[in-house]
């Protein structure tokens, strides 16, 4: 697919969000989707839906809604979905740009959202680019669900924070043989596999591995996605409830079957 003439815009019209019902669809293979009548009241109310388009085509979309944590209103980043002809181009690191742009401009200081830490594209956009952090996780979040994303695993998700007014700083490099890894890993037949787990916390950092190709992990051995989830579960839940945060994601050190999460504790955090 050779790069499309990209616009990016806010959707509002019946016509467009007719569009983006249908593109939801294609990108999860699925037909239970966000009902037109939702997303008309989402853009008339605070929220926000933009548009991705290869000239008249409609090729991604990013759909987001008023949040409120009992202290504060933030927008919440429901969805964001590219047509699988069109993935990989960066067209989903634009749209969240825009959403940001939009965002600032009707007043809100933060975006929320949530992604599964397993998936690796999404978590090198959501931290290394945008420089967003993981502050909390949620066990079986949306309960079990039949797409081709998720069927026959837990939907565990992490909680991303998105302080969109606040400058972040340069990451100072990490040496990251010298960080402590809370899991060994191996690998077998081009897989990253977690092992047994090295359970201190008493470090600045820590890092935590997680496969590179988690999706087709999970096609060639079921029971080993099951057990990164198990184990990377119980870690990021462990380390979030005790007053960690997940600032980044860094290719493994080691092999390049892998990616590795760098936590750090949330008084050290100089990121934001």
């Amino acid at each position: 697919m050779k790069n499309p003439t990209l616009t990016i815009r806010t959707i509002d019209s019946l016509e467009d969000l007719q569009k983006v019902h249908a593109l939801e669809s294609i990108v999860w293979s699925v037909e239970d989707t966000v009902p037109t009548s939702h997303t008309i009241a989402t853009v008339k109310n605070g929220g926000l839906i933009l548009g991705a388009f290869d000239e008249d085509r409609l090729i991604g979309f990013q759909y987001s809604f008023p949040g409120f944590d009992g202290k504060s209103i933030y927008l919440y980043s429901h969805s964001l979905g590219i047509h699988p002809d069109y993935r990989r181009l960066g067209i989903g690191e634009q749209l969240k740009v825009a959403q940001k742009k939009v965002a600032l401009e009707k007043g809100y200081d933060r975006i929320v959202w949530t992604y599964d830490p397993l998936e690796t594209v999404n978590a090198n956009l959501n931290l290394h680019k945008l420089r967003a952090v993981v502050v909390d996780y949620t066990e079986n979040a949306y309960g079990e669900m039949e797409d081709g994303m998720n069927n026959g695993i837990p939907t565990d998700r992490f909680t991303v924070e998105w302080n969109i007014r606040e400058q972040p700083t340069d990451s100072a490099p990490i040496d990251l043989d010298k960080v402590h890894s809370l899991v060994e890993t191996s690998v077998d037949n081009g897989f990253l596999h977690a092992e047994h787990m090295n359970w201190q916390t008493d470090h600045q950092k820590l890092i935590v591995p997680v496969p590179a190709n988690f999706q087709e992990l999970k096609q060639h051995d079921l029971t080993a996605a099951i057990i990164w989830r198990e184990k990377t579960r119980e870690i990021f839940k462990g380390c979030l409830s005790n007053g960690w945060i997940v600032t980044d994601l860094l290719k493994h050190p080691e092999n390049n079957e892998g990616y590795v999460y760098i936590l750090e504790k949330r008084g050290n955090y100089d990121g934001d």
